[in-house]
């Protein structure tokens, strides 16, 4: 019988842990680099910069995905930072995050509730609540009514995708806004917004209110979505994904990845992929985005991909990861090769 040697401890055990030390003078960056010696989600965190840094020093194209209610929980000015100095290259964003963006572009603001009060005073108040957070539902009907008055003025005669819909809705909101916001920055940044669910938001409630009241016939075509995606990514030299917790955005620039068959192009996944979430993989939340190793299985990532899964509300870690990138991702940026995108009812690539 031949016995197995075992395998010395020496093999694994090479890097020892650095604690986190206090030191007042140092930058948000310089405590994420501290943390990178730790473990657990503050090591996950600090992997999630050093690879966002890596995106941006090669050339990489750059797809972020957010969901959920982060505009209304105060993440509305970091997303448009990242998106006004070009740390992301696509956008893929769930409509509610769009509609809660355009309410505060229209002047409207997102409260914090208090614990002391209650559904049925706030339902009696005519207040809408997201956890901890608050919302006037005159403001939100008003933002429908806005939007519908909006597509009144777009051509009926023929359909737009999500994406050349954002693009005009960002072009118009520019010209009112006092503060730029994600939709209007990423119109003045040329950065494309997919919504792969767009239906399920207060954007489509205004319009579906506008064509119920026969003031238009606007119509959506979401395949031309999927076209310009699968153009992104075959014109894409290295693809990167950003994933804001979870849903159909996130699965949105997975299948990405798999539908340029369509096109006869292969795509070898993405080289890069952070995920920013606390679902669960056990129930499906997680499972289809990363799951990094169901990733490999399918396609969707490289073999290789460089990858951080921050198990965290992305409230706590938007604000310390992107403060960091503000302090260290210029050096990147300096010759960074980003692909230029001409709208128009096909959204039009040139390569980085």
């Amino acid at each position: 019988m031949v016995t197995q040697r075992k395998p010395k401890a020496s093999k694994y055990l090479t890097t020892p842990t650095r604690p986190v030390q206090v030191d007042r003078d140092r930058s948000v960056a310089g405590l994420l680099e501290k943390m990178e010696g730790t473990g657990f989600g503050g090591r996950q965190l600090a992997e999630a910069h050093r690879i966002w840094l890596d995106m941006l020093g090669d050339n990489t194209t750059i797809i972020v995905a957010g969901s959920g209610a982060l505009i209304p929980a105060g993440m509305r000015r970091l997303l448009a930072y990242v998106i006004k100095n070009r740390f992301v290259d696509v956008l893929v964003l769930s409509g509610s995050m769009l509609f809660h963006d355009l309410h505060e572009t229209l002047g409207r603001y997102h409260f914090q509730a208090h614990p002391s009060m209650t559904d049925a005073e706030l339902e009696s108040a005519q207040i809408s609540r997201m956890w901890d957070l608050l919302a006037s539902d005159e403001e939100y009907r008003e933002a429908k009514e806005w939007i519908g008055g909006f597509t009144n003025q777009l051509d009926q005669t023929r359909p737009y995708s999500p994406r050349e819909f954002l693009h005009l809705l960002g072009r118009e909101l520019a010209e009112i806004a006092s503060e730029d916001g994600v939709l209007t920055s990423a119109y003045k940044s040329r950065v494309p917004i997919f919504c792969p669910a767009i239906a399920d938001s207060g954007l489509a409630v205004g319009i579906a209110g506008a064509r119920y009241e026969k003031k238009n016939q606007f119509m959506f075509d979401i395949v031309q979505d999927v076209l310009d995606m699968m153009n992104v990514m075959a014109h894409a030299r290295i693809s990167g994904i950003i994933n804001l917790g979870g849903g159909t955005t996130k699965n949105f620039i997975q299948q990405a990845t798999l539908s340029n068959v369509l096109q006869k192009e292969h795509h070898h996944g993405h080289k890069y992929a952070i995920q920013i979430s606390t679902d669960a993989p056990h129930p499906g939340g997680r499972s289809n985005a990363v799951s990094f190793d169901e990733g490999l299985v399918y396609g969707k990532l490289a073999r290789g991909a460089h990858t951080a899964l921050v198990p965290c509300d992305a409230t706590i870690a938007l604000p310390i990861l992107i403060t960091s990138l503000s302090q260290t991702a210029a050096k990147y940026m300096k010759g960074r090769k980003k692909p230029n995108f001409t709208f128009g009812r096909e959204l039009i690539v040139e390569a980085a």
